[in-house]
C-alpha cells in the first residue's frame, strides 16, 4: 500500500483500518475519516498535514481527509455528497472533501482537484471514525458561568474582508499594552493560518474550531456552536487571559455569524466588536446592521485601509474609529475600546436617569 498523506484535521487519528467494501452503501457525514486517491490536480496541489506544514500532493498520491461541508464565498461552495459518486472533489486544504455547488470565478478555469473514494477510516469495531470530539469529551455551553476577562468579537462585512489580520493585530497591541491574550476562530474550514497568525504576532494561545475535530462549522446548529464556543473557552483559560479576541468568519450576513449575532447568550459573553469591511457602503451598512443587533463597534478597520478615498468617504458618514494595522498593533489599542466603553457606560446612566425623571 502505498504511504498515505495525513491531513490536519486527521492528525489524532492512530489507530485505523480500511474499509473499502462500503463506500458505495455508507453514507458519509460531516467529520467522518476516508482514504482518497488523487485523480487530478487541479485549484489545490497540497494538503496542510498534520505537522501543519504545506504537504504538495501528487495524482496517484493517497491522502487521509473528512467529509465536510464549506462555505467560502472567494474559494468553494461544496457539501457532504448523498450517496456514492465516481469522483469527490478536495475543498480544503485542511482536509475537506465534499462535492462542490459553486465556487469563485477565478477559480473556474481550473475547478477543484479530483479524487476518489479508496475506503472509510474504521475503528476495531467496524465504526467509521468520525474526528468530531474523537479524542476529547464535548462541553455543553454555561451562560451564566463567570467570566474573568474581557471578550472583543472581530466579525467582517464578508470573507477576506481583513478580520482575521485585524483580530491578530489586535492581540499583537493588547500584548504590547501588557495584556494576557487568547485568540479563538469559532467558525470557518480548517486551515491553521489564522490561528497561527494570531499566535506569531502575541497571542499567548490561540486555538480554533478544529481542536475539537471540526473539519468545518457551516451548518452546524446554534447549540452546537455554543457548545464548541465553551469549549475552546476551557482551552484558553488555562492562561488566564485579560482578553479573548475571537474571531467569527466570513460577513455578517453569513449564516452561522448572523445566528450568533442573533442570539442573546452568544453576545451577553462579547465586551467589544472590532469591525472590518472591505469598501464605504459594506462599511456603514455593516454598523447599521450590527447596531440593530445591539452590537456597537469600538472601530473600523480591515481593507478599505488600502483605499483612500473610501477611507475618506467612511469618514465623511461615520463617527467611529477608522484603525489600520499601526494603529491596531499599539499598546494605546486599549484605550481605544475602554474610553468607548465608559462613553457608553456615562450614556446609559444618563439615559436610567432620565427615564426615572420622567416616570416621577
Amino acid at each position: 500500500m502505498k504511504s498515505i498523506k495525513k491531513s490536519i484535521i486527521c492528525k489524532n487519528i492512530k489507530n485505523y483500518h480500511i474499509n473499502e467494501s462500503i463506500i458505495k452503501t455508507y453514507q458519509p457525514m460531516p467529520g467522518d475519516v476516508a482514504i482518497f486517491e488523487v485523480l487530478e490536480l487541479c485549484s489545490l496541489s497540497a494538503i496542510q498535514d498534520k505537522g501543519g506544514r504545506n504537504c504538495h500532493i501528487f495524482e496517484g498520491d493517497r491522502i487521509m481527509a473528512t467529509f465536510g461541508n464549506r462555505y467560502a464565498s472567494n474559494q468553494f461552495e461544496g457539501y457532504v455528497p448523498v450517496g456514492y459518486h465516481e469522483e469527490y472533489e478536495l475543498i480544503g486544504k485542511g482536509g475537506l472533501v465534499g462535492i462542490v455547488k459553486s465556487m469563485c470565478s477565478k477559480l473556474e478555469l481550473r475547478g477543484a482537484t479530483k479524487l476518489r473514494l479508496v475506503g472509510y477510516a474504521t475503528d476495531e469495531e467496524g465504526k467509521v471514525i468520525n474526528t468530531i470530539y474523537h479524542h476529547v469529551q464535548p462541553t455543553e455551553f454555561d451562560p451564566g458561568k463567570i467570566r474573568r476577562h474581557k471578550t472583543i468579537l472581530s466579525v467582517g462585512s464578508s470573507m477576506d474582508s481583513g478580520k482575521t489580520t485585524s483580530a491578530a493585530y489586535l492581540c499583537r497591541g493588547l500584548k504590547a499594552a501588557g495584556k494576557k491574550v487568547a485568540f479563538i476562530k469559532l467558525t470557518g474550514t480548517v486551515f491553521n493560518k489564522d490561528r497561527m497568525l494570531a499566535y506569531d504576532c502575541g497571542a499567548d494561545i490561540a486555538v480554533d474550531f478544529a481542536e475539537f475535530g471540526f473539519p468545518s462549522t457551516y451548518l452546524c446548529s446554534l447549540k452546537s456552536l455554543m457548545d464548541l464556543y465553551e469549549a475552546l473557552l476551557g482551552c484558553v483559560v488555562k492562561v488566564d487571559p485579560d482578553y479573548v479576541v475571537i474571531e467569527i468568519a466570513d460577513g455578517i450576513l453569513q449564516r452561522e455569524t448572523e445566528m450568533l449575532i442573533d442570539h442573546e447568550a452568544f453576545k451577553s459573553t462579547v465586551d467589544h466588536v472590532l469591525f472590518s469591511s472591505g469598501d464605504s457602503l459594506s462599511a456603514l451598512h455593516g454598523v447599521a446592521a450590527l447596531r440593530s443587533k445591539g452590537m456597537e463597534p469600538f472601530a473600523l478597520s480591515g481593507m478599505i485601509n488600502t483605499r483612500p478615498l473610501l477611507v475618506e468617504e467612511v469618514n465623511c458618514k461615520l463617527e467611529l474609529p477608522l484603525l489600520n494595522l499601526e494603529h491596531l498593533a499599539s499598546p494605546d489599542i486599549v484605550h481605544s475600546f475602554e474610553r468607548k466603553a465608559v462613553n457608553h457606560a456615562i450614556k446609559s446612566s444618563m439615559g436610567m436617569e432620565r427615564h426615572v425623571l420622567d416616570v416621577a
